[in-house]
């Protein structure tokens, strides 16, 4: 081949891939140009968040029967599964499923945080005007989903399960029953079973609730604060096929403080002084009583100095005068720190709809 030729071959090579590159400007323009005149795919009215720790082989199922509930429904929707720090193959099996379903997203954790930061995120990425929670062990019947969004459609805010034949063992009904009753007593409210995982909310109500710890236990009654109205359905409820229980007994304990939280956050969240004061006021009171008590004494020709209750009346009254301080510090700081983020994603799948 001459020279002459071998320069004709490799211009028209760089003319191909001007042309090849033009060509893919063109199109990304196109592209750009229909995202900008189009806006946004628009939100789906109804999104399911279901958080997944280790239930790998219930997922396929769980899948099939939400879809199913979800048809009958009608209109557009999308799921989110939120992966917890499954360590069974679940995050993969959910990547699969998110492959197959262009209406499923999924959001995986780096590790384990904890059901409260699950919904959390589920609920920050999703984009219904309603969302359903429920959790993934096949234990709560999808087939509820519709009854569920009929009363939303009636004018609640916040519906939340009954369980009312629940297919566990003794050690887990008995402590929920005590629980259930302990909790609608102090906060007022008159449910059956605050941590039913089986609710569904208007997305304003996500928007406002306070979700960390083991706080996704009172949703209902941290809703119910902020002004929503919250409403119970009984449910069905079924054994569990695949897996293990999470339920422990150090779940109880920490319970036990999130509840003191609850009772904090919806009693004395905007007046924490009312706490305190009263604390330090009582305090206050007996030590000064019991000095009261004791100047009477003195006055009568009783040595005091050197008795323990002098002692114990000193010590009253410093801790009241502390207490009460903190109570002022508390109302200064009340509201003053946002609430962050208590979860780091490892990877995130967006429904493709």
């Amino acid at each position: 081949m001459s020279l002459p030729e071998v320069q004709d071959s490799s211009t028209m090579r760089q003319i191909g891939r001007l042309a090849e590159e033009a060509q893919r400007i063109v199109d990304e323009s196109r592209e750009l140009l229909e995202t900008v005149r189009v806006g946004p795919p628009p939100r789906p009215p109804l999104s399911v968040v279901i958080p997944v720790f280790d239930e790998a082989d219930s997922l396929a199922e769980l899948h099939r029967r939400v879809t199913a509930a979800l048809e009958e429904v009608g209109g557009p929707w999308e799921m989110i599964f939120v992966d917890d720090g499954s360590r069974d193959g679940s995050g993969e099996r959910l990547e699969e499923l998110a492959q197959r379903d262009p209406r499923v997203g999924v959001l995986r954790f780096r590790e384990n945080f904890g059901k409260s930061a699950a919904l959390r995120a589920g609920f920050l990425a999703a984009r219904g005007a309603r969302i359903v929670t429920l959790d993934a062990d096949l234990q709560d019947d999808p087939a509820e989903i519709p009854r569920l969004l009929r009363l939303l459609d009636e004018g609640h805010d916040l519906v939340s399960g009954w369980k009312i034949r629940r297919q566990d063992p003794w050690t887990k009904r008995w402590p929920s029953r005590f629980f259930n009753l302990v909790v609608a007593r102090a906060t007022g409210l008159p449910l059956h079973d605050f941590n039913c995982g089986l609710k569904a909310y208007r997305r304003e109500v996500t928007r406002e609730i306070p979700l960390y710890g083991e706080l996704h236990r009172f949703i209902p009654a941290l809703a119910r604060r902020r002004g929503f109205r919250v409403v119970e359905l009984p449910v069905a409820h079924h054994p569990r096929r695949f897996g293990r229980s999470k339920f422990g007994t150090t779940r109880l304990l920490r319970g036990f403080f999130d509840f003191l939280t609850v009772l904090t956050i919806t009693r004395y969240r905007e007046r924490p002084l009312h706490l305190f004061g009263l604390a330090g006021l009582v305090s206050l009171a007996s030590g000064g009583g019991i000095l009261a008590w004791l100047a009477l004494r003195w006055l009568t020709g009783q040595w005091i100095a050197g008795r323990p209750i002098f002692l114990v009346a000193i010590l009253l009254i410093i801790v009241g005068v502390q207490v009460t301080l903190f109570g002022l510090l508390a109302d200064l700081l009340t509201a003053a720190i946002p609430l962050k983020k208590t979860y780091a994603l490892r990877r995130r799948l967006r429904p493709r709809i």
